[in-house]
C-alpha cells in the first residue's frame, strides 16, 4: 500500500513539474494548466480507487474468517466501475459458500457494490446534479471526459431517486415570528403527448433583506414544487413545514400571494391566520388587457385601484366596455372586470403596511421555467415532477448525494431484513443449523486496525 502511494506521489510531482514548466515557458496558458492538472488528478483518483478495491479483496481473501465459510471459486475476475474520476478497472475474487452453495464477490459486497452495478453512487449523484441545469444528453457527456453515458442512463439515475418529499431536507428548530409570507404560482410545461401540465411552486419566507442597492433576497425561504394533481396534498406539506419551523400559535398573520387561482386560495383552508393577497404582476396584466385599446384610461384605472375605490373601478371598466366596438375586446374587458371583482379583497390586502409584495413570477422563471419550459422540450409528467422537486430540493440546501445515499441504504437494509427473515424460517423448518460464526484471531486479540474494522463487515455465515 505504502509503495503504491509513494509511486503515485512521485508521478504527481513529475507531472506537475512538467505542466508548470510548460505554463511558465509560455507553451500553456493558465486554463490549459488547470485542465492538465485536473486530468492528472482524475488519473490519480482512479488509481487510488483501484488500489483500495483490490486491497480490500486481498484482506478478505487472506482472512481466517473468510476461509472458515467461503471457498475461492475464481481469482482476478475483472470489473469496471464508473466513477467521478473516470472508469476504474479492477480485479476481485469470486467465492462459493461451503455449506449453502451460494456465490459472492465478498469484497464488492463489503464495499457496497452491487453485483450488476456499473456506476458508483457519487457518479450517479453527479449526473443527477448536472441534469438540474442542462439536458440529460449534455449531462451524460460532461461529468468525465473519459466516460460518457447516454441520456437514458441519466434519466434512469433520476428515476432511482424517486419523488422527493419536502422532508428530504431537514427543518431547523421552531422559532417565534409575527408575520410569514407564502407566495405561489405555476409553470405550464409541454408534455410529450402535446398537452401542457401545471407544475406548481409554493415558497414560504420571513420577508426580504437587501443584498445590494438594487437587489433583495428572501429571508429563510423554503420551496415546494411538483405536479400535485391534488392541491390539498401540497398545502398539507406546507402546513406541516410551518408547524415544524415556527411556533404557529405566536404567528399573527400569514400572507398568501398569488394570481387568484383556486388551488392557491385553497391554502387559506390549511394555514391558520392566513389571508389572501392578489399578486400585483397578474393584476397589472389584466389592467393592460382592459385598457389596451384605450390606453388613456389606464392611469385613471390605476388611480382608482390604488385608492381602493371599487365602485369607480367598476364604473370605468363598464364605460370602456360600452365604448368598445369589437366583441372580442369587449369580452376581454369583461373578463378583466370579473377578475378584479373576484380578487378585490386580495387587492385591498395588498395595501397592508406589513405586506411586502410578491416575486412569484421571477421565482417560477428561475426555479422551474429555466429547466422545464424555456426550451422546446417534451416531458413526461413523472420527469417534470421529479425535476421540479430536485431543483427546489437543491434550493432548500439539500445535498443530492446524501439523499441518494440514504435512499440506497434504506433499500439495502430492507433487502437485508428480508434475507435474514428467510434464513430464520429455513432454519426453524429444518431444525438443523450446523454453521457457527468463527472469529478471527485479530478479533479475539481486539486490535483496532483498519483491516480489523473492514473484516467485521463481511458475511461469515
Amino acid at each position: 500500500m505504502s509503495t503504491i502511494i509513494q509511486e503515485i506521489a512521485e508521478e504527481i510531482i513529475k507531472n506537475n513539474a512538467t505542466n508548470l514548466e510548460e505554463l511558465l515557458t509560455g507553451h500553456k496558458d493558465i486554463s490549459k494548466f488547470i485542465m492538465a492538472t485536473k486530468k492528472m488528478l482524475d488519473e490519480v483518483g482512479a488509481s487510488l480507487v483501484k488500489n483500495a478495491l483490490e486491497e480490500a479483496d486481498v484482506i478478505i481473501r487472506e482472512s481466517d474468517k473468510r476461509k472458515k465459510s467461503w471457498h475461492v471459486q475464481r481469482k482476478k475476475d475483472p470489473k469496471t466501475l464508473i466513477t467521478i474520476f473516470g472508469a476504474v478497472n479492477y480485479k476481485r475474487t469470486y467465492y462459493k459458500h461451503k455449506n449453502r452453495g451460494s456465490y459472492c464477490y465478498l469484497s464488492d459486497e463489503a464495499l457496497g457494490i452491487d453485483p450488476y452495478e456499473r456506476m458508483d453512487l457519487s457518479f450517479k449523484a453527479a449526473l443527477v446534479e448536472k441534469s438540474l441545469d442542462t439536458s440529460y444528453q449534455k449531462s451524460g457527456e460532461s461529468i468525465s471526459e473519459e466516460v460518457q453515458v447516454s441520456k437514458q442512463t441519466v434519466m434512469n439515475c433520476i428515476r432511482e431517486v424517486g419523488a422527493l418529499e419536502n422532508k428530504a431536507v431537514e427543518v431547523g428548530s421552531s422559532k417565534k415570528i409575527d408575520v410569514i409570507y407564502i407566495e405561489a404560482d405555476e409553470d405550464h410545461v409541454a408534455m410529450q403527448d402535446g398537452t401542457n401540465k401545471e407544475i406548481k411552486l409554493v415558497y414560504v419566507h420571513e420577508g426580504v433583506e437587501p443584498v445590494s442597492k438594487k437587489r433583495n433576497r428572501l429571508v429563510n425561504p423554503r420551496y415546494f414544487a411538483g405536479s400535485y394533481s391534488n392541491s390539498e396534498k401540497l398545502w398539507l406539506e406546507v402546513a406541516n413545514y410551518l408547524e415544524e419551523a415556527y411556533e404557529m400559535d405566536e404567528v399573527k398573520k400569514v400572507y398568501i400571494s398569488g394570481d387568484g387561482a383556486l388551488w392557491i386560495k385553497e391554502g387559506l383552508n390549511w394555514i391558520q391566520n392566513s389571508v389572501y393577497v392578489l399578486d400585483t404582476f397578474h393584476l397589472s396584466k389584466y389592467v393592460k388587457i382592459a385598457t389596451a385599446h384605450m390606453s388613456y384610461t389606464r392611469p385613471y384605472l390605476w388611480e382608482y385601484i390604488n385608492r381602493l375605490e371599487k365602485e369607480n373601478v367598476e364604473k370605468l371598466l363598464k364605460i370602456i366596455i360600452d365604448e368598445t366596438e369589437s366583441e372580442t375586446k369587449k369580452e376581454a374587458v369583461k373578463e378583466s372586470l370579473r377578475y378584479i371583482r373576484n380578487n378585490w379583497e386580495g387587492i385591498v390586502r395588498g395595501r397592508d403596511a406589513e405586506y411586502i409584495g410578491c416575486s412569484a413570477e421571477g421565482h417560477v422563471s428561475h426555479l422551474l421555467s429555466a429547466r422545464l419550459s424555456s426550451r422546446p422540450l417534451g416531458w413526461s409528467i413523472m420527469g417534470a415532477d421529479q425535476m421540479a422537486r430536485l431543483r427546489v430540493c437543491r434550493e432548500n440546501g439539500g445535498n443530492i448525494y446524501s439523499i441518494i445515499d440514504q435512499k440506497t441504504k434504506n433499500q439495502k437494509k430492507s433487502l437485508q431484513r428480508q434475507h435474514l427473515n428467510k434464513k430464520i424460517i429455513k432454519k426453524r423448518l429444518s431444525r438443523n443449523s450446523t454453521e457457527k460464526n468463527s472469529n478471527l484471531t485479530i478479533v479475539n486479540i481486539g486490535k483496532k486496525t483498519v483491516a480489523f474494522e473492514f473484516l467485521k463487515s463481511i458475511r461469515g455465515a
